[in-house]
């Protein structure tokens, strides 16, 4: 018996929802899941976008629901529709992922993990830059041994993009920041981060010009330089979220979700600009 998802979306037609059908229909294909589904607010371009790929279009997400065991809320350049989106679909009491960015600010990702809470869902969110070689050479270390990162990452605006590499630092040394400064400005800003027991970060997010996924992990031991080569990103991030699918339950700590929103939130503020900001 199939696993079917419905895709939940803003606007169908975006490499996320592209990129993970194809994930499910290929790679992963063994895993059982299938897209049985899908609704956008944007109607036309859906239909469009589920005709184009063979995919059912339903009108509604109470439609959609008889349809699908589980669901992915795509819309990733568009957080601010993820409210209206969950509000429809978590009281349906199935297992959803929540895409990149989570939320516009950390008010609202309060109240959608609160949403879920209230409707029993297991849901998580995260970018896929969890996924990658430099988590997992963190693993190798040991999370506690990590003593001191820096992370780069790109794309074309702060306000989608920075998540990536914040998500990259935090799924390494863990919620525990307490305090951020913001250095420069537009295409190169810096944040400065310093966590717990005296661990320190360095987040680089330039924008609009060629800067690769890349962090240094130091210990006590030795600092090593990753880049990583995203070849497998999104397919591993996909594989992911089947496995929340699977479980049942989140595999991802809340808290740090909330940080990474926390962490983006104190960044866009321009008090932060050369001064430290409890977070």
């Amino acid at each position: 018996m199939n696993k079917r998802i419905g895709f939940v979306d803003f606007k169908l037609d975006n490499f996320h929802a592209n990129t993970y059908l194809a994930a499910i229909r290929g790679e992963l294909r063994g895993r059982g899941f299938t897209v049985d589904g899908c609704f956008g607010m944007e109607e036309a371009m859906g239909r469009q976008w589920a005709e184009k790929n063979g995919v059912p279009y339903f009108d509604s997400v109470a439609k959609l629901d008889k349809a699908v065991d589980y669901y992915m809320i795509l819309a990733p350049s568009n957080p601010e529709t993820h409210w209206a989106l969950c509000k429809k679909v978590f009281p349906m009491r199935k297992p959803t992922y929540v895409d990149k960015t989570f939320a516009p600010d950390l008010k609202t990702a309060a109240k959608l993990f609160a949403l879920a809470d209230k409707c029993g869902v297991a849901m998580q969110t995260t970018s896929a830059l969890r996924y990658t070689k430099i988590q997992a050479h963190v693993r190798e270390v040991g999370a506690a041994n990590v003593r001191h990162m820096v992370a780069w990452g790109g794309g074309s605006s702060f306000e989608e993009y920075a998540i990536h590499p914040v998500e990259l630092v935090v799924s390494c040394m863990g919620p525990n920041a307490e305090r951020l400064m913001l250095r420069g400005a537009d295409n190169q800003r810096q944040l400065v981060v310093d966590f717990s027991g005296g661990r320190t970060a360095v987040i680089n997010v330039y924008t609009n010009a060629a800067t690769p996924y890349a962090a240094s992990v130091t210990t006590d031991k030795e600092t090593k330089i990753i880049i990583e080569d995203c070849a497998r990103l999104f397919l591993d991030m996909a594989a992911a979220i089947l496995d929340l699918f699977e479980a049942g339950k989140a595999t991802i700590d809340r808290a740090e979700s909330l940080m990474i929103r926390r962490i983006l939130d104190v960044a866009l503020k321009a008090k932060a600009i050369g001064r430290f900001m409890k977070l």
